[in-house]
C-alpha cells in the first residue's frame, strides 16, 4: 500500500509539471524537456557503460537545430528517416538477437538516431501546424499514459500469456490488448474535447502509440536485462528513473510525427 502511494505521488508531480510546461509556453515547453533529456540521456550513458561530454552537448546542439530554430526542413525529414531506420533495427534485435549490438558498438548511433533523435520528435510534435500546439503533444502522452495504465490493470488481472517472456516477464498478450483498446478509448475522449483531428486519425494515432510505445518499453527492458539492472535510475520513487517513464515516448514520436506530418500533406 506504501508503495503504491508513494507510486502514485511520484507519478502525479511528474504529469503535472510535464502538462504544466506544455500548455504555458513552447520556450518552458523546450526548456523542461531539455532537462529531462538531459537527465534521461545521463541514465542512458550509465546503462551502456559509456562516459561522455560530448553527448549531451549533441543533444543541446539537436534540440536547437532541429527543433527549436529548424535550420532546414529537409534536415528533419533525413533525420526523421534514419532515426525510423535505426529504431526498426532495434526492433529486429528484440525479437532475434540475443544481445543488442549497439549495447555494445555503434553506441553513438543508438545515442543519436534513438534517444536524442526521440527527444527532437517529442519536441517537435507541438509544432506540427508550423506554430505551438500544445494540445498535440498533450494528446500523445495521453495516448501513451492510457495504453500503459490499461495494459498494465488489464494484464495484472486478466494476463495468462506472455508477450515476450524473455525480455519482460510480466508483459502479457491481455495486457498489450488491453493498452490497445485504452488508447483507443482515450482517443475517443480527446476527440469530444479537441477537434483538431477526425476521429478517425485520433484512432490510428492511439494504436501507434499503444504498439510503438510497448516496443520502446521492451527496447528499454532489453538494455536493462543487458546491463544487469532493474531500473534505469533512482529519479523516481516507485518508477525508477526518468528513461524507465519516457522510455515509450521517446521511441513512439518519431512514429507518430511522421503519421501526423502525412497527414498534414495528405489534407
Amino acid at each position: 500500500m506504501k508503495e503504491l502511494v508513494v507510486r502514485s505521488l511520484s507519478g502525479l508531480l511528474y504529469i503535472s509539471i510535464v502538462m504544466l510546461s506544455m500548455f504555458t509556453s513552447r520556450d518552458w515547453f523546450m526548456g523542461l524537456f531539455l532537462i529531462l533529456g538531459i537527465i534521461t540521456l545521463s541514465e542512458f550513458l550509465k546503462l551502456i557503460h559509456l562516459t561522455s561530454y560530448l553527448a549531451y552537448f549533441l543533444l543541446i546542439g539537436f534540440l536547437y537545430f532541429f527543433s527549436y530554430e529548424i535550420f532546414d526542413i529537409n534536415a528533419v525529414y533525413l533525420l526523421l528517416i534514419l532515426c525510423g531506420f535505426v529504431n526498426l533495427f532495434l526492433l529486429k534485435d528484440v525479437l532475434w538477437v540475443s544481445k543488442i549490438p549497439m549495447f555494445e558498438k555503434k553506441k553513438y548511433v543508438a545515442i543519436i538516431l534513438y534517444l536524442i533523435s526521440g527527444f527532437v520528435f517529442i519536441t517537435l510534435l507541438p509544432y506540427i501546424e508550423e506554430k505551438f500546439s500544445p494540445k498535440i503533444v498533450v494528446s500523445c502522452f495521453i495516448l501513451i499514459w492510457c495504453n500503459d495504465s490499461f495494459a498494465y490493470l488489464i494484464g495484472k488481472n486478466f494476463g495468462k500469456h506472455k508477450l515476450l517472456e524473455r525480455i519482460s516477464p510480466k508483459k502479457t498478450v491481455e495486457g498489450f490488448i488491453g493498452g490497445v483498446l485504452g488508447a483507443i478509448l482515450g482517443a475517443f475522449v480527446i476527440f469530444k474535447l479537441w477537434d483538431q483531428l477526425s476521429l478517425v486519425s485520433w484512432i490510428g494515432l492511439a494504436i501507434i502509440a499503444s504498439v510503438f510505445g510497448t516496443i520502446g518499453d521492451l527496447i528499454q527492458s532489453k538494455f536493462k536485462r543487458q546491463a544487469g539492472v532493474k531500473d534505469s535510475g533512482v529519479l523516481m520513487p516507485g518508477h525508477g528513473g526518468l528513461y524507465d517513464r519516457l522510455d515509450s515516448i521517446v521511441y513512439a514520436a518519431p512514429f507518430m510525427y511522421a503519421f501526423l506530418l502525412i497527414l498534414k500533406n495528405v489534407s
